[in-house]
């Protein structure tokens, strides 16, 4: 019979199998990755609507395992309808809520602790619950709440026999307490626990919104005033830096299955508190008041923890250049060849934007067959006479304008051009039998009536030059046959000169486009 009621008595103690956890929260305030810690899954899934997933528990003394049943809420305000699968009647007096906010939106605690409370009060107050068994679930927490007491292990911790946090020499005879002041003024007969996640982020808010102790102490303070009206424990959390997340696991299975749970209030690292229901008191939170300076206990929450000011991204992404459409381009070039002018490439915005502090010049067009560029070399008129004997009647020859790019330190071809045309104009006359002798070894007279040195010769002419200049009485006594052989001769070198200077006048144009 011993046997018999020994098996009896461990029958009895095993861990239910009926617990379950009600995870609730905006989203992105880390529930998924929360639960997925507990669970010790490293990638987790995020799904929608309804989620459901199991925690493993262990009782390591009992040598018992089960399964502690999780359901997590999605924070899209249309999932809401769901809630009545993950806590109903049945399961109402066996479910722990979980609340989670996110430390990286501290601005929105206020209105996300209402959001869901009220969420939670009115669902609760819709369920068809035995107002009898709603009392007792509600004198549970209050019982709970009076007889916390800080654990003080003279016991084997593992013990069956201790299974709460209440110290053993404490006298159960006496009457306990009543509740201090603010706790559990809202008892909605449920255990709830809030939990702050992503407390590595604290570090972002000091550099980037200058945020400082005092910050931190008054969103504290708050936060764990509203705790003691829902009779809440408080859990500051990071799974990136695993602070908190093994004794939130441990705070669990002593809260559901009354596993000792041997860790006390933890209030000095701001970015890992602990704060277990029945713990704190108004007089304990007072204490965070003396490093509050620019701010008040009752000062309004939004007030001092202030939204900020929304950041509009900067991409560093570069302009896109649109394309003109390919027949718009060919119909404008076709209309300004139809008009007589140069077709113009449109500006780049390499061309249009100088580098190295060099200003960029903007290309003008020019008539056909001239080169733009930013200097322009006029030509100085050639004259020519109609005969010997007519000494004045020089009728001119423009020539037109041509485009050249110049050097720096180099003379350009058209400035050699125009003094030579100059010297010539400007050249003393010589005497008639220099200029005899020169026309009878079959020279050539400049206008002044001297003749053509080697330097002067048809090599440096202009090349839209196609006339000879005049020549004096002496070139007038050279027969007919020799004038025109000379100005065959010349006329074929200036079109070479022509084509040459063409061609050097092209590659400098290119070069200032690139």
């Amino acid at each position: 019979s011993s046997i018999l009621s020994e098996v009896q008595t461990q029958s009895n103690t095993k861990l239910p199998s009926n617990k379950s956890v009600l995870v609730l929260g905006d989203n992105a305030s880390g529930k998924t990755t929360l639960i997925a810690k507990l669970q010790g899954v490293e990638d987790p899934k995020k799904g929608s609507g309804l989620e459901y997933a199991y925690i493993d528990v262990r009782d390591e003394y009992r040598d018992d395992v089960t399964r502690l049943s999780v359901w997590i809420l999605d924070g899209d305000p249309g999932h809401n309808n769901l809630l009545k699968f993950a806590l109903n009647e049945q399961n109402f007096p066996h479910t722990l809520v979980i609340l989670t906010l996110s430390m990286t939106t501290p601005w929105s605690w206020v209105d996300q602790l209402q959001h869901w409370m009220k969420i939670l009060d009115d669902h609760i107050a819709g369920l068809k619950i035995d107002q009898e068994e709603k009392q007792q679930c509600q004198a549970r927490l209050a019982t709970e709440w009076q007889n916390y007491c800080e654990t003080i292990d003279d016991l084997d911790p593992g013990s069956p026999i201790k299974r709460t946090n209440r110290l053993p020499s404490v006298d159960d005879e006496l009457d306990t307490l009543p509740l201090p002041e603010g706790v559990l003024t809202t008892n909605l007969g449920l255990d709830v626990v809030v939990v702050v996640t992503k407390t590595d982020y604290m570090t972002t808010l000091e550099k980037e919104l200058d945020y400082r102790d005092e910050h931190f102490d008054f969103m504290q303070q708050w936060i764990r005033r509203f705790c003691l009206m829902y009779g809440a424990s408080l859990f500051y959390s990071s799974v990136k830096e695993d602070k908190n997340c093994d004794l939130l696991y441990k705070y669990l299975t002593h809260r559901i299955y009354g596993l000792p749970f041997r860790t006390p209030a933890l209030v000095v690292e701001k970015d890992a508190v602990l704060i277990p229901a029945g713990w704190d008191n108004m007089k304990k939170i007072s204490i965070l008041y003396e490093n509050m300076q620019s701010c008040k206990p009752d000062d309004y929450y939004n007030d001092i923890i202030a939204q900020p000011p929304s950041r509009k991204t900067v991409s560093n992404r570069e302009s896109e250049i649109q394309t003109e459409d390919e027949q718009s381009f060919l119909a404008r070039q076709q209309q300004l060849l139809q008009q007589g002018q140069t077709p113009t490439r449109g500006e780049s915005p390499l061309r249009s934007q100088p580098s190295n502090g060099t200003k960029s010049t903007q290309r003008t067009p020019v008539a056909a067959g001239a080169q733009g560029s930013p200097k322009k070399v006029l030509f100085p008129p050639v004259r020519y006479r109609n005969s010997a004997s007519d000494t004045n009647g020089f009728r001119s020859l423009a020539f037109g304008q041509v485009d050249g790019k110049l050097t720096p330190g180099t003379q350009s071809g058209e400035g050699v051009l125009a003094n030579f045309f100059n010297s010539l104009l400007h050249k003393k006359s010589v005497s008639p039998g220099s200029a005899a002798a020169a026309a009878a070894a079959g020279g050539v007279t400049g206008a002044g009536g001297g003749p053509l040195s080697a330097s002067s010769s048809p090599a440096s002419l202009s090349p839209r030059t196609n006339v000879l200049n005049g020549g004096t009485a002496a070139v007038d006594a050279v027969s007919a046959s020799d004038k025109l052989s000379m100005r065959t001769d010349a006329a074929l070198e200036l079109d070479r000169l022509a084509r040459s200077v063409k061609k050097d006048l092209d590659f400098s144009a290119a070069q200032s486009d690139c």
